[in-house]
């Protein structure tokens, strides 16, 4: 383990500040920057050009660990303030501001960025330039695919902040935008270039502009086997711990 206690440049052209950590068998890329009271726990990468621990008057808590085997790609950002568990993993080019709290193995997708007072639970994957707005809760097993934007300012520009909710196992198609203070369901489902106004009820499918809510995911069939494509931890497995799995195998089991 080592620790700074000064700032100070490394011969690989990495800049630490004073009250660093760095724990065993991490990597830091070249003309990273890691702000005074930042931790890397074992087993992590930090990509180059990166800034991790920046300083933030809005943050809850000095500082900064990146936990466990992460994995942090080139010209991220990453503000004081935030915890995560292990196996964080993002793309190139991620800002995550202070005070968001996510679970372990989250996956941040490039150019993606997080404006902070957000909660984010476990197994969380979102694709490339996704937005999530301040005060978000995003549940366990959420997917958020490209060009998504989660709104927060119902009257913009003000104060009154108002964060989306989305619930465990929803999904959130490419190019949509939910609007300050929607819920969206569990097992719901949003379609592509949705503009989410209303609510999502649970197990739903809201498509359109504006978006309306048409059915239950149930009917909609994968077009391999013509089986439901939803919920989609049905027959959708990939990257997922093998205890959860089986436990989704015993879920779906018995009759509906």
């Amino acid at each position: 383990m080592t620790i700074s206690t000064e700032i100070r440049e490394l011969n690989d052209n990495s800049f630490w500040g004073h009250d660093v950590i760095v724990e065993d068998d991490v990597q830091i890329g070249k003309y990273t920057i890691l702000h005074p009271g930042t931790r890397i726990c074992k087993g992590s990468r930090i990509g180059s050009h990166c800034e991790i621990g920046v300083p933030s008057d809005l943050a809850d808590s000095k500082g900064l660990t990146i936990s466990p085997h992460s994995l942090i790609r080139s010209h991220s950002v990453f503000y004081e303030g935030s915890r995560f568990g292990d196996h964080l993993t993002t793309g190139h080019r991620v800002t995550v501001r202070e005070n968001t709290i996510a679970g372990s193995n989250f996956q941040i997708g490039t150019l993606s960025d997080i404006q902070g007072h957000c909660e984010i639970g476990d197994h969380v994957r979102f694709h490339s330039n996704v937005h999530i707005g301040q005060g978000a809760k995003i549940g366990n097993f959420v997917f958020i695919f490209p060009y998504v934007v989660l709104t927060n300012d119902p009257t913009p520009p003000s104060n009154n902040l108002s964060g989306v909710t989305v619930e465990d196992f929803a999904v959130i198609a490419t190019m949509s935008t939910v609007l300050p203070g929607v819920k969206i369901g569990k097992d719901a489902l949003v379609g592509a270039q949705s503009l989410v106004r209303e609510d999502v009820p649970a197990g739903m499918i809201c498509v359109g502009v504006p978006g309306k809510n048409v059915g239950s995911t149930s009917k909609i069939k994968l077009k391999s086997n013509g089986e439901s494509a939803y919920p989609w931890r049905r027959h959708f497995h990939r990257g997922y711990p093998e205890r959860v799995v089986n436990e989704w195998k015993e879920e779906f089991a018995c009759p509906d």
